[in-house]
């Protein structure tokens, strides 16, 4: 076809945006540099350069699928957190930007406790928050559960890529149904959209990303009910429950786990302002 990598990029973010897409450029740019492995700074050094026709028909094969609606993320089968790379596929959900208000806040905690600490991760998906809990915090042990296999499998691959899976042990388990031991830490980010809200979200999420890593069930509040009334058996003294939010929860969810006897629950709020993390200390054995 005699292409430039300039004029190949501007074609697919074209084809992208007639699609609908919304960040057509950056999908475009991305997946470009994804099949040419080259970074920003060098697409456009090299942006008068021919490429091959080959390349052309494997970089419009993936811009046809980001067209459709399928996550960048999925197609690359990456994302970045906490400045990590990590493995993801269409078993796992996404992990986002705000969920790093998560890890930042049980780093800190971990950090500022004397002494070794055990760690359980509830709903593991790609392992993004346990993987990161044990890199910044090399004295910790971390568990990970996860009801999947095939998400467990995916978690298991990212510590051991990045390094820590001899200090990352993962369980199959429907919240704390085969977690035996107690834990000075637990952290989840569990599905929290209403039932009938999951028809609503965006292509990329509804008609791609995992259903049971997003369905909370009707009132989106169905696993704080279930970690509440369970965690406190799996608590050592001192310990904490640390859990991702939905926008406008935060009043029932604090009210789910003060009537579980926990105390001192804390709300910390995302970049946009929105209720995000949930913390709460002690409950009723």
């Amino acid at each position: 076809m005699g292409l430039t990598i300039k004029e190949l990029l501007l074609l697919g973010e074209k084809t992208l945006k007639d699609a609908g897409v919304a960040d057509h450029e950056i999908s475009a740019g991305a997946l470009l540099g994804f099949v040419t492995d080259m970074d920003k700074k060098e697409l456009f050094l090299n942006r008068d350069l021919d490429v091959s026709d080959a390349l052309i028909y494997t970089y419009f094969s993936l811009i046809s699928r980001r067209a459709v609606g399928e996550p960048l993320q999925y197609i690359t089968g990456e994302q970045y957190f906490m400045g990590h790379r990590f493995a993801v596929n269409p078993s796992v959900l996404i992990p986002r930007p705000e969920t790093e208000i998560l890890a930042e806040k049980a780093i800190d905690y971990l950090r500022s406790t004397c002494g070794a600490k055990t760690v359980l991760d509830l709903c593991t998906g790609s392992g993004a928050l346990a993987v990161s809990i044990a890199l910044a915090c090399p004295d910790t042990e971390v568990t990970a559960s996860d009801v999947l296999a095939e998400a467990l499998a995916t978690a298991k691959q990212n510590a051991k890529e990045l390094g820590v899976s001899d200090r990352v042990g993962f369980v199959k388990s429907d919240l704390f149904d085969a977690c035996d031991s107690k834990y000075d830490l637990i952290v989840t980010n569990p599905p929290y959209i209403r039932t009938g809200d999951l028809a609503g979200l965006a292509r990329e999420i509804a008609d791609h990303e995992p259903v049971s890593a997003l369905d909370g069930g009707a009132d989106g509040l169905g696993f704080y009910r279930r970690i509440a009334a369970d965690a406190p058996a799996r608590m050592n003294p001192g310990a904490r429950v640390m859990s991702e939010i939905g926008a406008g929860q935060a009043g029932d969810a604090a009210a789910i786990f003060t009537e579980a006897g926990f105390s001192g629950i804390e709300i910390l709020r995302d970049y946009n302002g929105l209720d995000r993390v949930l913390i709460a200390a002690g409950g009723r054995t």
